[in-house]
C-alpha cells in the first residue's frame, strides 16, 4: 500500500526522533520513570508509595550514596565512600582503616566532624517560573539565584537548583541535612578492598565494601519516617533489582566533538597527571606505616580514578566505540534539519562546538594545571596562599580557612609533583615554567618554599592576617611569592577558558532545547549527583569464553586468598587476622558479591539495591571493567553493577565481628 506523502514525512520524523534506548538503560528521575518498559520487561512497576518510601530512605554522602536501614537512624554505605571519614577519626594509635572498627554500644559510636548527609524531602519543577523571570529581563542564572534566595528564607531545608536535559528543565530540590553523623562499624580495609587495585573493577569479586553509621539529632538517635527493611532471603539469578542512589556525572548528551576532545586531549592529560600523583604518593607511603596511613585515602582515590580513565580511554579509542554516539547525533541533527524553527535554533551549533574544541585543545594543558579541581599544582598550601592574595579586608576578618597541614614532607612531595608537571607538560620556555621554576629543579623549589614559609605556623599566619591585605601583598614569604608569580597567569587562562566555555554553553543549550523539542522526556537526563532510579536484574554476561557467575561466595573468598597466599603482590589478597581465625564458623555457600544489569556510574557507590518489595538485597559498590564507557553510553550486553550481598553483611557481622546488637537492629 502506498503511503500518502504527508504521512510518509510524519513517519520519517518519528523514525528519526526515536531515542533507541536499550534494555535496562537509564538513570531515571523519580518523576519520569519508564513504567511501560519496566512492566514489559519485568512485569513490575513501583507505585507512588514505593517510590516515596525509597526516596525518603535514601541519603546522599559527600561523594556517594547511602540509606537509612533502621528505625534508630542506622545508615549503610560503602567502606570506600566512608574511607576519608574513617581515616578522620583514626590516629596513629587507632588505625580503623587497617584494623576496622565496631561500636559495641551506642556510647562508643564515633562522631565525625564535618560529615553531613542529605535526605531529599521534595522536588519541584520550576522551569516555567524561570522562563517567566527571563522574559522580564533577568538572566537564567539571576532568575535561579533569586528563586533560591526566596526559598531559603525561613526554611530549615537546604535548597538546590538542578538543571536536567542540559537546561531543558530546571528543578528545585529540597533536602533535610544531618550534621551529627557517627561511625558505628567498618570492616578492615583488607577485606573491604580485597584484591586491592588488581581486582578493582574486575569480576568475580570478593569485597566486603560496606560501612555503618548513625544519624543523631539533638544528641539522640534520629528516627527516620522511612527506612529499608533487610531481606533475609536475598536475591537470586534473574531477579529484578532496583538501584536508588545519586549517580555523579554522565556525558551521554554531549556532542561527538566534545567526546572526541575527551578522547584525544583531556583524558590523556588527566592520565599523565594521575600517574605522577600516584607515583609520588606510593613513594611517600613506602617510608613507614604512618606515612602509608596519611595517604591511604588519596592514593585509593587516585588509583581508582586512573583505572577508570585508562579503561575509558582504551574503549574510546576503539573504532566501534563511538558508532552509537555518532548515529544518535546524526538522528538528532536530521530531525532538527527537518524543522525550520529547530534548524534556526540549533542547526549550526554542532559545527560551532567543534570549532571551540580546537581552541580548547590549545588551552587544555594550562587549564588542567591552573584551573582543574584535581590540579597537582593549585592545591593545599599554594591554593591557600592564592586565597590570601585575593582576600579583601572584610574577607580576612570573616576568617580564611586555615593552612595547617598534617605533614610538611608530604606537602613538599606534592608541590614538587605539581611543579614537575608544569615543566613536563608546558616545556622549559613556557612563561609559567619560567615564572615558577626560574631554571631550578622542581624538587629544590618545592623544598625551599615549604621549609621557609611561615604560613603553616598558626601564630605567624595570624600576625600576617592582622596586618591586612597590604601586609599580605608586601610579604616576602616564599609561598606567597610563588602564588604572586602564579596568579596573573592563572587569571589570564581563566578569562580565556570562561569566554570559550560561555560560547560552548550557549550552543549546548540550543542543542538541548532542540533535543527536548524532539524527544521530550522519552530519554533520561544526564546524571547530576541527584537522586535517580535504575532498574535491571541479577544477570550474567559472556566473559573469557564462558559466563560470569552471578554470585561469588565466602568459599570463593577463601579459595582466592589460598591461591595467592598472604604475601603476593604486596599482600593484595591477604585476609585480616580475624577472618583467618573465624574461617570455620562461616558458611562457604553464603553469597558474597553479585552482579546486576542496572545502569550506574560513580556516585552510585553506596546505593541500596532493592527487590520488588522494596527490601534491601545488596549494596552497589562498583562497575565492571566493561562499564568504563558508561559515562558516554550504556551497553546492556556486558555493562554490570557489582554489589555486596546483604546476606554476606549479616553473616560477617554475626560470625566475624560479634556485632549481635547490630544484627538484631537490622532484623527488626
Amino acid at each position: 500500500m502506498r503511503i500518502p506523502f504527508r504521512s510518509s514525512i510524519l513517519l520519517t520524523l518519528l523514525a528519526l526522533a526515536s531515542p533507541n534506548l536499550r534494555a535496562d538503560e537509564g538513570m531515571w528521575t523519580f518523576d519520569n520513570l519508564p513504567l511501560e518498559q519496566m512492566k514489559a520487561r519485568y512485569g513490575f512497576t513501583p507505585d507512588q508509595a514505593w517510590l516515596d518510601h525509597a526516596r525518603l530512605a535514601a541519603l546522599r554522602f559527600p561523594h556517594g550514596s547511602g540509606s537509612f536501614i533502621s528505625s534508630d537512624g542506622l545508615v549503610l554505605t560503602n567502606h570506600h565512600v566512608g574511607h576519608d571519614f574513617i581515616l578522620q577519626v583514626s590516629d596513629a594509635g587507632h588505625d580503623y582503616i587497617r584494623d576496622g572498627f565496631v561500636a559495641k554500644a551506642r556510647a562508643q559510636e564515633l562522631k565525625v566532624p564535618g560529615l553531613a548527609l542529605k535526605n531529599l524531602v521534595s522536588c519541584e519543577n520550576i522551569t516555567a517560573r524561570i522562563e517567566q523571570a527571563e522574559k522580564s529581563g533577568k538572566s537564567r542564572q539571576e532568575a535561579i539565584e533569586a528563586l533560591l534566595a526566596t526559598e531559603r528564607k525561613g526554611s530549615a531545608l537546604a535548597c538546590e537548583s538542578v538543571s536536567l536535559y542540559q537546561g531543558g528543565e530546571e528543578w528545585l530540590y529540597r533536602y533535610k541535612v544531618f550534621t551529627d553523623v557517627r561511625l558505628v562499624m567498618a570492616p578492615e580495609y583488607d577485606i573491604a578492598a580485597f584484591g586491592k587495585d588488581w581486582d578493582n573493577f574486575s569480576y568475580p569479586r570478593h569485597d566486603l565494601d560496606f560501612s555503618l553509621w548513625r544519624v543523631y539529632e539533638n544528641g539522640q538517635p534520629y528516627h527516620p519516617s522511612d527506612f529499608l527493611k533487610w531481606s533475609e532471603k536475598g536475591a537470586a539469578n534473574g531477579d529484578m533489582t532496583l538501584v536508588v542512589g545519586h549517580p555523579g556525572r554522565t556525558s551521554r548528551l554531549e556532542t561527538l566533538a566534545q567526546i572526541q576532545f575527551r578522547r584525544d586531549v583531556q583524558n590523556p592529560l588527566l592520565l599523565r597527571s594521575l600517574d605522577r600523583q600516584r607515583k609520588t604518593l606510593r613513594a611517600f607511603a613506602a617510608k613507614n606505616g604512618e606515612s602509608a596511613r596519611l595517604v591511604s585515602a588519596a592514593l585509593m582515590s587516585i588509583e581508582n580514578g586512573y583505572k577508570v580513565y585508562a579503561g575509558e580511554l582504551l574503549m574510546l579509542r576503539d573504532g566501534k566505540a563511538l558508532e552509537n554516539m555518532e548515529k544518535a547525533e546524526q538522528r538528532l541533527r536530521a530531525s532538527v534539519a527537518l524543522d525550520s524553527k529547530l534548524k534556526d535554533l540549533a542547526g549550526n551549533c554542532w559545527d560551532r562546538i567543534q570549532e571551540c574544541q580546537k581552541t580548547r585543545t590549545e588551552l587544555a594543558p594550562e587549564e588542567r594545571l591552573l584551573l582543574s579541581r584535581s590540579s597537582t599544582l593549585v592545591r593545599g598550601p599554594l591554593e591557600g596562599a592564592l586565597r590570601l592574595l585575593a582576600a579583601s579586608d572584610a574577607t580576612l576578618k570573616a576568617g580564611i580557612p586555615d593552612l595547617d597541614v598534617e605533614n610538611r614532607n608530604l606537602e613538599i612531595a606534592l608541590l614538587a609533583c605539581g611543579l614537575r608537571e608544569v615543566q613536563e607538560e608546558l616545556g622549559s620556555q613556557h612563561p609559567l615554567t619560567q615564572a615558577l621554576l626560574a631554571g631550578q629543579p622542581p624538587e629544590e623549589v618545592a623544598h625551599r618554599v615549604m621549609i621557609d614559609t611561615t604560613l603553616l605556623d598558626p601564630a605567624a599566619r595570624k600576625a600576617l592576617l592582622d596586618g591586612g591585605p597590604k601586609a599580605i601583598r608586601e610579604s616576602r614569604d616564599p609561598l606567597l611569592q610563588l602564588a604572586r608569580q602564579l596568579e596573573p597567569l592563572r587569571k589570564n587562562v581563566r578569562q580565556r577558558v570562561e569566554a570559550l566555555t560561555a560560547m560552548m554553553d550557549e550552543h549546548s543549550l540550543h542543542i538541548a532545547k532542540a533535543r527536548f523539542a524532539v524527544y521530550g522526556k522519552a530519554v533520561y537526563p544526564d546524571a547530576t549527583f541527584t537522586l535517580r532510579l535504575s532498574y535491571g536484574a541479577v544477570a550474567t554476561y559472556p566473559q573469557n569464553g564462558t559466563l560470569a557467575q552471578p554470585f561469588t561466595t565466602f568459599g570463593g573468598l577463601y579459595d582466592r586468598a589460598d591461591a595467592w597466599g598472604p604475601a603476593a603482590e604486596d599482600a593484595s589478597w591477604a585476609l585480616p587476622a580475624r577472618w583467618v581465625q573465624r574461617r570455620g564458623t562461616l558458611t562457604p555457600s553464603t553469597p558474597f558479591n553479585f552482579i546486576t544489569s542496572n545502569d550506574i556510574i560513580g556516585g552510585n557507590s553506596g546505593s541500596p539495591v532493592l527487590n520488588r518489595q522494596g527490601e534491601l538485597v545488596g549494596l552497589a559498590f562498583d562497575g565492571n571493567i566493561e562499564s568504563h564507557l558508561g559515562r558516554y553510553t550504556f551497553n546492556p550486553a556486558n555493562n554490570r553493577c557489582l554489589c555486596v550481598d546483604a546476606r554476606a553483611i549479616l553473616e560477617a557481622l554475626a560470625k566475624v565481628y560479634d556485632a549481635d546488637a547490630i544484627v538484631q537492629e537490622l532484623r527488626h
